[in-house]
């Protein structure tokens, strides 16, 4: 036998070589074409795949109407799988229970008893258990199958006939949607509002030639049954003129009040086919990995008067900072993806919204049509039984002589056939007549009968003959269903289509950021810290682990982008409200949380940035002394991961950084208290990755501690570690060459320590000073006393036994920074 070829048996004794390709492509078309049609897909007729409109077609036959008791589900999912549905019965059952629950069908088709699953994921119970009949909105979807309106078919062994679609005097495709996966494609058809579709098709009836934006006014978009809302209208215009669209969904959420003066978040409704218990487990989740902050608990409340899961906040917290992460970090914010793809005429076709009602449209024209030529046929044919019936009566005595006078029944039929001119039905008719209908008044009721029949044979020949009234009657009983089962949107489109950033719901405000020597960061309002008079006690800014203090602090405010600078020369970038709030007293959030230290990697520097200018430069320095001009613009790219800020000498870090415009002239100050001026225009503009030149020459364990940009008229700020300083105008520093090693600053002794930190400052600004122990004072630099280069300095703040300042910064407000 050839290779690749397949000897198939068809007949005793006859063997014939087939390609196994051209087999198995023909075998994966006969299967992929049973998906699409039998089982996957929806007709857009009537909405339905195979296995729903067996379900209700089964229920019809069983007699379960709306006002009939319920029957067990397992006898619904038996008689489905005996007479139409040769599968398996759990995907019939599964599909029974999807018609039944609120939260997935819009408008539910099964009048379920018992427990059919919950929002949470929870399953059904068994089918032995359950109990269902059909809703009324449902037997609208069946009305008068039984008057020829649709074709039927043979089932699976030809024993019974089935429907191969239902009337469905509702557009069920749109109303309560479809989702399916065939081979090769799938389906993804949102719900909708039924009065709303209803709308839709109406304007459609009196105007053919109606647009989809113009559709739009009446169908406004999809109407999920679990509620939520719809942001923006954009992915809805495209999937209604397309087929296709993405759609943005979010939960519904309400921001409330306790007692406590906290807030609290309460969402009400989710997205659709979102799983309320997954996204509960999930923002627990968040909050145990510290990735959402401000939540203080969290329950679901949710019971029969509707879903309710709360979120309590702890003090302080913003709730609209919760909110967006939420909806960042969870499935409260989720997305739908329209597939408007249903088979037409036995094929798959990707429809606009127009097409789908267009084609509901013929589909209903046609069911009317043949329900008005079934009763038209009804109204002839009892007609004409009727005009044998007064051909009878006027001549009943002639009937029964003849009658009477006949050896049998056929002979008597016979009779009245050739002596009164009547068909066969007529006379059976005459002949099954009982004695009762020979009274005056059953003739009058058989006159009136006929006339009022005259009158309805009259009616359907002109509906017939009428497409317009055709429309009409479609028409008239969509606004009764309307009147009868439409009710309110539930789902709410929302304007803006754009997710809003983080930022957006931050009100911009001063702040102070602190970073501990041991890593620990946190935020708080500037108002915070009152002013103080010079030699203040200042209040505790926050509590410190033993051997911590705070080594780094600013004021910013809530929108700048921040740019941590570490001692190994790299830096992350972080916007002011990603620092999370704190309390005053609090330690705050370890900053290995926020940014990817590496090991023995500190902060160094933390500069606020409005945005990245060409035109500005970032400044370094480092501990041994080394200076670097490098342009704002490279540092643009984020990288989680950190970008290089500088290369550094072995046993070197990064101290300082500032932002300058590239004509500015720098301080750069030592340990010992000496101090270099010099333009920064000696320093060329480097990249990232240079090394640098030399700003300082040190001698001995001499290091730089501090670097600022000198101002007008300005003084710098020196302050010691036992608690002093003192104002030293700028213009007693000549300007110098870089590389020297400067001038005195400071006379240090054992009273004031060694130098801790310097700032330039202006008359009227305020600095806020902070000890190891995490005390902080707020100043005004007015209170500090302007000295010469050689003194001492006064108490700038008075410190515990063991504590010592470490640290200094200048107030600044948000304009000018």
């Amino acid at each position: 036998m050839q290779k690749g070829v397949l000897a198939v048996e068809y007949t005793p004794g006859k063997i014939m070589p087939i390609r196994i390709e051209d087999e198995m492509k023909k075998s994966y078309i006969d299967y992929a074409m049973s998906v699409i049609v039998s089982r996957a897909l929806p007709d857009v007729r009537d909405g339905f795949k195979p296995v729903h409109r067996r379900i209700l077609y089964t229920m019809l036959e069983t007699g379960l109407a709306p006002d009939k008791p319920h029957k067990k589900s397992a006898r619904i999912v038996g008689d489905v799988m005996g007479r139409y549905h040769p599968h398996g019965d759990m995907p019939v059952y599964d599909a029974l229970v999807r018609l039944a629950q609120d939260f997935s069908t819009r408008y539910p088709l099964v009048d379920g008893h018992g427990n059919f699953g919950s929002i949470d994921g929870d399953s059904p119970a068994a089918m032995r258990y359950t109990e269902v009949r059909l809703t009324p909105l449902a037997t609208e979807m069946l009305s008068d199958i039984n008057k020829d309106t649709v074709d039927f078919a043979p089932n699976y062994d030809d024993t019974l006939k089935e429907p191969v679609v239902l009337p469905a005097r509702f557009p069920n495709l749109l109303v309560n949607g479809s989702s399916g996966i065939a081979v090769g494609m799938a389906t993804n058809i949102p719900p909708h509002n039924l009065g709303e579709v209803i709308d839709g098709i109406v304007k459609m009836i009196d105007n053919p030639a109606v647009t989809s934006k113009e559709l739009m006014l009446s169908i406004k978009g999809p109407d999920f049954p679990t509620g939520g809302l719809i942001m923006g209208r954009e992915g809805i215009k495209k999937a209604y003129e397309t087929g296709r669209g993405i759609i943005r969904m979010r939960a519904r959420t309400i921001i409330e009040t306790t007692e406590s003066d906290r807030a609290r978040i309460v969402v009400t409704e989710i997205p659709y086919q979102v799983n309320k218990a997954k996204l509960i487990e999930k923002i627990a989740e968040l909050v145990r990995e510290k990735k959402l902050e401000g939540i203080a608990d969290l329950r679901d409340e949710t019971d029969r008067t509707g879903l309710r899961v709360v979120l309590d906040l702890k003090k302080g917290t913003n709730p609209r900072v919760v909110l967006n992460k939420l909806f960042k970090y969870t499935q409260m914010d989720h997305t739908f993806g329209i597939i408007m793809l249903a088979l037409v005429n036995g094929r798959p076709q990707v429809l606009s919204l127009r097409q789908v009602l267009s084609h509901y449209l013929e589909h209903q024209k046609e069911v009317i049509t043949r329900r008005t030529r079934f009763d038209l046929r009804k109204a002839e044919d009892r007609a004409h039984i009727l005009e044998g019936l007064k051909v009878a009566l006027d001549h009943i005595d002639e009937v029964v002589e003849l009658i009477r006078s006949s050896k049998n029944v056929d002979q008597a039929r016979q009779g009245l056939m050739e002596r009164f001119k009547l068909t066969e039905k007529q006379a059976q008719a005459i002949l099954d007549m009982r004695l009762q209908r020979l009274t005056a008044l059953e003739r009058e009721k058989v006159d009136e009968e006929y006339a009022r029949l005259q009158k309805d044979i009259e009616y359907y020949r002109a509906v017939l003959a009428s497409e317009r009234m055709v429309l009409e009657i479609i028409k008239k009983e969509l606004l009764t269903i309307k009147e009868k089962y439409a009710d309110a949107r539930r789902t709410t489109i929302a304007r803006d289509a754009l997710a809003l950033e983080e930022e957006d719901l931050i009100a911009e405000e001063d702040v102070v950021i602190t970073v501990t020597h041991q890593g620990y960061t946190k935020r708080l309002p500037l108002a915070t810290y009152r002013m103080q008079k010079r030699g203040g006690r200042g209040i505790t800014g926050l509590h410190t682990r033993e051997g911590d203090f705070v080594e780094h602090f600013f004021t910013t405010t809530t929108h700048r982008e921040l740019l941590f600078f570490t001692t190994r020369g790299k830096v992350y970038r972080l916007k002011g409200y990603e620092i999370p709030e704190a309390t005053r007293l609090a330690r705050g959030t370890a900053i290995v949380n926020l940014v990817p230290l590496g090991p023995h990697e500190e902060i160094s520097a933390v500069i606020p940035v409005a945005d990245f200018d060409h035109d500005y430069y970032l400044f370094m320095a480092t501990r041994k002394g080394i200076v670097k001009k490098t342009s704002l613009a490279e540092f643009k790219t984020s990288r989680s991961s950190g970008l290089i800020a500088l290369g550094l000498a072995d046993g070197d870090e990064l101290i300082r950084v500032h932002l300058t415009d590239g004509n500015q002239e720098i301080v750069l100050a030592t340990r010992q208290g000496q101090a270099i001026r010099f333009h920064e225009r000696e320093v060329r503009g480097m990249g990232r990755t240079a090394r640098g030149v030399i700003g300082v020459r040190l001698e001995g364990e001499d290091r730089v501690v501090g670097m600022d940009v000198v101002q007008p008229g300005a003084h710098l700020l020196v302050a010691t570690e036992r608690g002093f300083g003192k104002r030293t105008p700028l213009q007693e520093f000549r300007v110098q060459s870089r590389g020297g090693k400067g001038l005195k600053a400071i006379s240090l002794t054992a009273r004031n320590g060694l130098v801790s930190s310097v700032k330039v400052v202006r008359e009227g600004d305020e600095v806020m000073c902070i000890s190891a122990h995490g005390v902080i004072i707020r100043v005004s630099v007015d209170d500090v006393s302007v000295q010469g280069r050689y003194s001492q300095g006064v108490t700038l703040m008075r410190l515990e036994e063991g504590d010592r300042l470490v640290g200094m910064a200048r107030v600044v407000a948000r304009e000018e920074e």
